[in-house]
């Protein structure tokens, strides 16, 4: 086993000199961004990520602007960012500190973990970032890190090994020095410790890593066993009236909860429950987009309607067709309604 405490003071040399030290929600302790940050960070990369944030922040300032805001006005910002769960829970925490913990933040990580959308690995970096405790932290980057540091043979995901890396991390937390050590563990695995072709010669841990000394980065971690992913194929209806397209408000849960979506079944269904004349109607190729756990092909068809008609159907919304693809749609839509923004005149 590699020497405990040179990792966290050679981790913490590097971050000083090498991480990353010019990210928008850097130089500050105020909770109310470094959640923001690491909620936006959750499965999503760091360059993805700063047009939102900097977006979100120019609408939603603080946490009471954003606890007091409509939940479709947060969706429809989030809209892109993906895995739209996150801008729910992001919405039911700031409630509950607003009204639970009368607009303070807990500094317990106890605490926070138990808020909407924050977990053990989370409540430790707002902990830590925010209100320099000593926590802490195992998100995938850095199972990732510490699976090649110290050649952990089973998959991560397991139980029992998820137990091993919370002990492991725990141990491996320096005395002080507590924000350099854990931007430098997310720094390492986001930057050199990467999936695939990490930087092993820059790396400040190299001397002690085993799974270099074994010449195993390519098999460590342990891949989770695969399975079958599933396929699943459905219509998606590009209603247009000729300058505009017809969106709907999904339910606030489930699949692209709270989003505005293309009515989606049968043209002849949907064209019908909406109590819509149908004048022409054109199929559009196919598209794929892979969600966590299936696959959807998406199949759209573009239908035009006369203009001047009633929606039967509340939830209903006609949008101008050069607006449409920024409404507040996820990633597939977007893509879809930009195929066909030409539909204008």
């Amino acid at each position: 086993m590699p020497e405990l405490p040179a990792f966290s003071t050679r981790l913490i040399a590097w971050q000083k000199c090498e991480g990353r030290h010019g990210l928008p929600w850097q130089q500050t302790r105020d909770p109310y961004r470094v959640w923001l940050s690491e909620i936006m960070l959750q499965q999503t990369q760091v360059t993805t990520v700063i047009p939102y944030y900097q977006r979100f922040l120019e609408t939603f300032p603080d946490l009471v602007t954003l606890a007091t805001a409509p939940i479709e006005r947060v969706i429809e910002h989030w809209a892109g960012l993906g895995y739209y769960a996150r801008a729910r829970n992001l919405h039911r925490c700031a409630q509950q500190i607003v009204t639970v913990h009368g607009g303070n933040w807990p500094k317990n990580t106890e605490q926070l973990a138990e808020l909407s959308g924050i977990g053990r690995s989370t409540a430790a970096a707002i902990a830590a970032f925010a209100f320099g405790q000593r926590a802490a932290i195992l998100d995938g980057n850095v199972k990732r890190v510490l699976c090649r540091h110290f050649a952990i043979e089973e998959f991560p995901g397991k139980t029992a090994v998820d137990r091993k890396l919370w002990a492991l991390a725990e141990e491996l937390l320096p005395a002080s020095e507590i924000e350099a050590y854990t931007q430098g563990l997310m720094d390492l695995g986001a930057t050199l410790c990467t999936r695939s072709r990490p930087l092993c010669l820059r790396c400040p841990l190299a001397e002690t890593c085993l799974a270099r000394q074994q010449g195993r980065q390519g098999e460590l971690p342990v891949a989770k066993p695969r399975a079958t992913i599933p396929e699943r194929r459905s219509t998606f209806v590009i209603i247009s009236n000729g300058s505009q397209i017809l969106l709907e408000r999904r339910p606030p849960s489930g699949l692209w909860g709270g989003l505005l979506v293309l009515p989606e079944g049968d043209v002849d269904r949907v064209i019908a429950r909406l109590g819509l004349q149908l004048e022409s109607a054109q199929a559009i190729p196919a598209m794929r987009h892979a969600f966590t756990h299936f696959r959807l092909t998406l199949e759209p068809v573009l239908c035009r309607v006369s203009k001047n008609q009633c929606i039967a159907e509340a939830g209903m919304t006609w949008v101008d067709v050069d607006k449409a693809a920024d409404a507040g749609v996820p990633t597939p839509i977007r893509k879809l309604l930009m195929r066909v923004a030409n539909v204008k005149g």
